[in-house]
């Protein structure tokens, strides 16, 4: 444990009662989303075969399952303690994949299967993470989050070069792909344990008096009150929270029309699933490497730099760039170039800073309106923009055009970053005032 504090503290700004916290999150996420890019590619895979022209039906399915499983997840805040909540949350999830493993194993409605696992997979990914980061927002202070946040999300990235690597690797070839879900129900439970861990070390780390730096707002023997509709009043009652509501709406805009164009150009450069599959994981494969760079070297510093609102605008500009090319030469090389670039911002920049910005609210609203906006917003987001894609298509505009429709959105949004970084580092101001005050 020696050797591994003295490289932390090397290659980050860790403090030394946070260093077992810190350990644990990382393996967390880095098993959570080793388990995901087992799954993406299958997904992605899935939605060539349903074929364009029903991607915006599969989406609207999505969404109307995360309106419904987001009110189960707010109730069920309600009557679990964290410690209780988030492991039954991934046991829940893993227990749905040895489902399908079955469902496929046995050959039952291939084609109806392959439409619920596209959706399955989109909801799940949106309720694994937002657990996950309502979890870190839960334990860490702001000051904490932009020193260590950069490398909690590396342990995630590492996790997605395993799952993605496992998929390129050929391993289906001997496993077949229900063998595939198994070894991510398997690193879904892996994760549970290392939540488990996690929760152990802050609960020790807690006790007794308080030290510099240590997590804060962790209780977790107590449930949330409330109900399971609460989310919705706390978003609307905030602009604070609807603002985060809206960048993230934004994100599925910028997402959801790059996702089209990409089936399509896809598609047409190859015929071949097996070909397509590989190019979707190369693509995540190479994100992921220039992502996990960035998180172990740069992505703390930079955050603490420019602070949230900048590294959040970081992502709309890169989108505002890529629309720009594409509405020009929509072409394999651009969509690749794009569709990495996006990703490497997003996750080694953008996406740290915008889970950052709820480190500053309150304990319910992370919990019960932090996850309407990672799921039924999101969502809901796809469902919209999917239709608006279909539409503009409709009337006749070609996909360069489309591109370019989207290149004054992505600038309102960088606008919108710029606005939610000033109150996020007010809001971070003020509550180390208070802190101050309390001390003296």
């Amino acid at each position: 444990m020696n050797r591994i504090a003295l490289y932390l503290s090397n290659a980050v700004d860790v403090r030394a009662g946070e260093i077992r916290a810190l350990i644990w999150a990382f393996l967390y996420f880095f098993f959570l989303l080793a388990a995901y890019y087992i799954l993406r590619p299958l997904r992605d895979e899935m939605g060539i075969a349903a074929g364009r022209e029903n991607l915006q039906w599969l989406f609207t399915a999505t969404f109307f399952a995360m309106l419904a499983a987001s009110p189960v997840y707010s109730w069920a805040t309600t009557q679990l303690p964290r410690a209780k909540l988030i492991p039954w949350v991934y046991h829940f999830f893993a227990l749905n994949l040895v489902l399908f493993w079955a469902l496929l194993w046995t050959g039952y409605e291939r084609a109806l299967v392959a439409k619920v696992f596209f959706v399955w997979v989109s909801v799940f990914v949106l309720f694994a993470v937002s657990v996950f980061w309502t979890f870190m927002a839960d334990l860490f202070r702001s000051e904490q989050g932009k020193r260590l946040f950069g490398f909690i999300a590396a342990g995630g990235t590492a996790g997605t070069l395993v799952g993605s690597g496992l998929v390129t690797s050929g391993i289906s070839q001997l496993t077949g792909v229900p063998g595939l879900l198994l070894i991510a129900a398997g690193l879904l439970e892996i994760a549970v344990y290392c939540a488990m861990r996690l929760e152990r070390s802050t609960r020790e780390f807690s006790s007794g008096e308080a030290r510099p730096g240590a997590p804060v707002e962790a209780k977790p023997t107590e449930a949330i009150s409330g109900g399971m509709f609460d989310g919705i009043a706390l978003l609307m009652k905030s602009p604070y929270l609807a603002g985060i509501g809206a960048w993230v709406a934004l994100l599925s805009l910028a997402q959801t029309f790059i996702y089209f164009i990409q089936q399509d150009v896809v598609r047409n450069a190859s015929a071949d699933a097996a070909t397509r599959t590989q190019i979707f994981a190369a693509m995540d494969l190479g994100g992921n490497i220039l992502t996990l760079l960035l998180q172990l070297f740069a992505t703390g510093e930079l955050i603490k730099r420019l602070g949230p609102g900048r590294a959040a605008a970081l992502l709309p500009l890169v989108f505002a760039l890529g629309f720009a090319g594409l509405a020009i030469l929509p072409v394999l090389g651009v969509i690749i170039a794009v569709q990495v670039m996006q990703r490497v911002t997003n996750f080694g920049f953008s996406n740290p800073a915008r889970e950052l910005m709820f480190t500053v609210v309150a304990r319910e609203e992370k919990y019960k309106a932090k996850n309407l906006i990672d799921t039924a917003i999101l969502r809901g987001g796809d469902v919209v923009w999917s239709w608006a894609f279909t539409g503009l298509l409709a009337l006749g505009l070609s996909m360069p055009l489309v591109a370019a429709t989207a290149i004054p959105v992505s600038l309102a949004w960088l606008g919108l970053s710029l606005w939610l970084g000033r109150n996020q580092e007010a809001r971070a101001a003020q509550g180390s005032s208070m802190q101050q005050g309390e001390k003296t």
